[in-house]
């Protein structure tokens, strides 16, 4: 269990520190429009760095929303059975994720190294190098794999012994106080 512990700990510290580019995008849309609509000075950068911010957040937070079982979810399902009908229902989901996942995930790395390779620009006037926004893709893609993956290891757990302690921390609103 404790390479478990070692991949919910890399994606939470992942999904704290991305969190602040959202303070970035902020930022940057701020500048936007001050530059606009005050002084009447659009810029020919913010479009697409705020592109950029906020698809890298949204695919780098991913792994950290799983961790806290942030995702939506139809619980249908989920509430009329027992631990281990729960259980087996998560190992499924976490199979299909993990298995998407792999995919992507091969697929992204990819995409990164023939943008790195091929020093991939943007059609913008500024020319901005693709290989950064194709190597969070990587990075979110394979973190959210790792965390299903993890994930699908603690279903399979619970279906054998449902009072296992499976090292998952609550992050319920209760807990929080």
């Amino acid at each position: 269990m404790k390479v478990l512990k070692v991949i919910d700990a890399f994606n939470e510290s992942l999904g704290k520190f991305v969190s602040f580019l959202i303070w970035a995008g902020i930022v940057v849309l701020c500048f936007e429009v001050v530059a606009r609509y005050v002084y009447q000075q659009p810029t020919i950068w913010a479009h697409g760095y705020t592109q950029r911010i906020f698809g890298a957040y949204f695919v780098l937070v991913g792994a950290y929303t799983l961790l806290r079982k942030d995702h939506v979810r139809v619980d249908l399902l989920l509430n009329i059975g027992s631990q281990r009908w729960r259980a087996f229902l998560d190992l499924l989901n976490f199979g299909f994720l993990v298995l998407w996942g792999a995919v992507l995930s091969y697929e992204a790395f990819w995409f990164f190294e023939d943008s790195w390779r091929f020093n991939e620009v943007d059609d913008s006037a500024l020319r901005h190098p693709m290989w950064p926004v194709k190597l969070a893709m990587f990075v979110g893609v394979t973190a959210i794999t790792l965390q299903g993956l993890a994930e699908a290891v603690r279903s399979i757990v619970l279906i054998f012994n449902p009072t296992a302690d499976v090292g998952r921390k609550d992050y319920s609103v209760s807990a929080a106080r």
